[in-house]
């Protein structure tokens, strides 16, 4: 069973692509090798910054052969009074079988002839020659290149191949014009802790590969690491055992970790050292500088808590014998930043926060909308409205308007302007600097949360309120101006916008009614701007719905059809409900799939199921729910109706009881317990003939099951849910 080996030899690759064409051989290559029917019994893909390999074990010498069988001309033009035609003879050559090969079989559409062929498996080496070029043509990134004067495009120019079926090398060659990559067994060591053998008569410098299972080996004999798993633990390791040397706690992320891995081939931490006296500068500042723009790790005192200690560490891929040199390179470029931060932050002091208020008139937030400074005004406007609906008064208010007004402020300061990675959180630093409250400046910080998946999103009612009022007002104004978000093209981040505010909403359990919400600030957007379209408002419930339907999903893993159940479909009635309670639209869809787990649904899924497909042909409204107003006892024919009638009556307090607290379980019980008595109406002995010929009566009865209907919908429509 030989084991295939290709490695891709290249210049020094972005790290992005290093673990995203990774991830993509993953896929692809054991895709294309079951579409040739080659098993295997293993597929490892190995990534540095110089090279992209991947060793297939256990495949089979060649194809195991196979039947096809051909499917020919009708029976009647293949064959006349028993002897072939031109058209049998035709067919038989075509697929290379002689005449008494063919036979006739009886179909749908009559009888055809038919051929079964045997067809030889190709060998292992041929397909792999073929699937080569398709593997590396296939791959996806950014900013691919041209190299030389040929038409091939990679992040880099590929400058060596290895093709290795056991220890045989498989000819395979790339050309891009005048640029020509043959396959051989020599790959490439580390650039500068490996000095090749000097070559032999007829031999080239390198790295020489006797068989496709040595790799691994060959290659971290010549100082490469190509396992990026272990590369990653041996980099976590050493980050870990030099913060500890230093006597403290090494600050790994997972973002620079994995970035750091494709920086390397062979790493090894180098500790570097900055002045004390940078320390007076925000943890945050010196974090930004050492991790964003250097890709290092900091060093902190403590686990629990961000105060740093003078020191970072860097993932060299250098000589480890030179680490004194590159940790004082590393330190003069550290220490001119500190510099940098410690002037911008000093400067940046010397007046209190306010005071930048008007140079925010001076940047602008979009061209057709105006400066930030406008942006802040609508903001603190939105603010406002959305205090008063959560009927939030004194003290509250007044920190909900000051950090309103002055959570944009920092970005015309001198730090953020350098490090804008920096905003809310030198808005934060300055307002306390200044003599703001504790939380004026949280929510200051806090406006801007979440800044991505999985981010905390605002722990206070402040930072809530503002943080939904500066992605509303994005929202609406770019909505207004008709850049809605198409396909994968969203520049304004608005989807996330969405999505931040149904979460915020959600997660601090916001009693805020979104649809009214909307309306008003819809309102002031268009007083403002008077040509703004008319879709603008129905534009904005539909984009919220279709984050909530895509949040209730992706994120709280609730079913698409009890989705559809709670938001509903083309029915205004439950979309604007879905609206007004965010809450309640999240909890009854929760609420659904429990009972569809634990199979209480089945229970009365057929009863309410049958009646409100049954009560869409009558015209009783979906919102009643009082049977004395709808229902004409007098006109009952059959005791299952009284029945029926009975149970409703008692339905009614339960109903109310369950929508008030929201405690849809009391429904529910409800709803099963009255199931066999609507079974009855139904099917029982004293069933009755809801499509009565009496249009009186008829009209009776369906109201009777649009009552049940209603009631159910007080938790959902179960039209809309499909049977588990």
């Amino acid at each position: 069973m030989p084991n295939f080996l290709l490695e891709l030899g290249t210049e020094e690759l972005p790290a992005s692509f290093v673990s995203g064409s990774a991830q993509q051989w993953q896929r692809l290559v054991p895709a294309t090798l079951a579409e040739e029917s080659l098993t295997n019994d293993s597929i490892n893909v190995y990534a540095t910054p110089r090279r992209l390999a991947v060793l297939v074990k256990g495949l089979p010498v060649q194809q195991l052969d196979r039947e096809e069988e051909v499917k020919g001309p009708p029976a009647s033009s293949a064959f006349k009074d028993g002897k072939p035609t031109k058209a049998a003879e035709g067919f038989a050559k075509k697929q290379g079988v002689e005449i008494e090969a063919l036979e006739v079989r009886a179909t749908d559409k009559g009888d055809f002839v038919f051929v079964l062929k045997k067809i030889p498996g190709r060998m292992t080496a041929d397909i792999l020659a073929e699937l080569v070029p398709q593997w590396i043509n296939k791959l996806e990134g950014k900013r691919f290149m041209r190299w030389a004067d040929g038409d091939l495009k990679f992040p880099r120019p590929i400058r060596w191949m290895v093709a290795l079926l056991d220890d045989t090398v498989l000819p395979i060659t790339l050309v891009s014009g005048s640029d020509t990559v043959k396959s051989d067994r020599i790959s490439q060591g580390h650039r500068v802790l490996y000095t090749p053998p000097t070559p032999q008569k007829g031999e080239t410098g390198g790295v020489s590969i006797p068989q496709a299972e040595d790799y691994v080996e060959c290659l971290r004999a010549a100082c490469v690491e190509v396992d990026r798993s272990q590369r990653k633990n041996q980099i976590k390791a050493q980050v870990e055992a030099a913060a500890t040397k230093q006597g403290g706690y090494a600050d790994i992320t997972e973002d620079l970790l994995e970035e750091v891995t494709d920086l390397v081939e062979w790493p090894n931490a180098v500790v570097g050292k900055f002045d004390d006296e940078f320390l007076i500068l925000p943890p945050e500042v010196i974090t930004t500088i050492i991790v964003t723009n250097q890709r290092y790790f900091p060093i902190l005192k403590s686990p629990d808590y961000p105060e740093l200690l003078p020191y970072f560490i860097t993932i060299s891929n250098g000589d480890p014998a030179k680490a004194a040199i590159i940790a004082a390179g590393n330190e003069r470029v550290v220490r001119a930043r500190l510099a940098d931060g410690q002037f911008f932050y000093k400067a940046d002091l010397v007046k209190p926060l306010e005071d930048y208020l008007p140079k925010l008139a001076t940047v602008t937030f979009q061209e057709d909308l105006g400066t930030v400074r406008a942006k802040v005004d609508r903001l603190c406007k939105i603010a406002s409205l959305t205090a008063t609906q959560l009927q939030i008064t004194g003290e509250e208010q007044a920190y909900i308007a000051r950090a309103a007004l002055l959570c944009k402020a920092d970005l015309v300061t001198q730090m953020v302007y350098e490090l804008p990675e920096m905003q809310g959180i030198m808005g934060q630093k300055y307002a306390l600097a200044s003599g703001e409250s504790e939380e004026v400046a949280t929510a200051i910080f806090e406006h801007y949360l979440p800044k991505g998946a999985g981010d905390i999103l605002p722990q206070t009612q402040t930072g809530q309120v503002v943080g939904i009022a500066d992605k509303l007002d994005t929202l609406v104004s770019i909505f207004g101006l008709g850049m809605l978000p198409t396909g994968s093209s969203d520049p304004f981040a608005l989807r996330r916008a969405a999505n931040a505010i149904i979460n915020i909403i959600w997660a601090a359990q916001l009693p805020i009614n979104l649809h009214q919400l909307l309306a008003e600030v819809v309102a002031e957007f268009t007083a403002a701007r008077p040509e703004t379209p008319t879709e603008l408002l129905d534009q904005l419930y539909e984009f919220f719905l279709q984050r909530i339907r895509t949040l209730l999903q992706e994120e709280k893993n609730v079913d698409y059809d009890l989705v559809n159940a709670v938001l509903g479909e083309n029915d205004p009635e439950y979309t604007e409900r879905a609206l007004r309670d965010l809450l309640d639209a999240r909890e009854r869809a929760l609420f659904l799939q429990q009972i569809r787990n634990n199979q209480t649904l089945d229970l009365i899924y057929e009863t309410v199921n049958r009646s409100t497909r049954l009560a869409a042909q009558g015209d009783l409204d979906k919102v009643e729910l009082e049977p004395k107003t709808a229902v004409k006892p007098d006109l009952f024919q059959k005791s299952s109706e009284q029945a029926f009638y009975d149970a409703v009556v008692q339905l009614v307090p339960q109903t109310l009881l369950s929508k008030q607290t929201r405690n849809y379980q009391q429904l529910v019980d409800s709803l099963t317990e009255i199931a066999p008595t609507v079974s009855n109406f139904f099917d029982g002995p004293e069933s009755v003939l809801v499509m009565d010929p009496d249009p009186e009566i008829k009209q009776n009865r369906l109201n009777l099951l649009g009552l049940l209907r209603n009631h159910a919908r007080v938790l959902a429509d179960f039209g809309a849910i499909v049977k588990s």
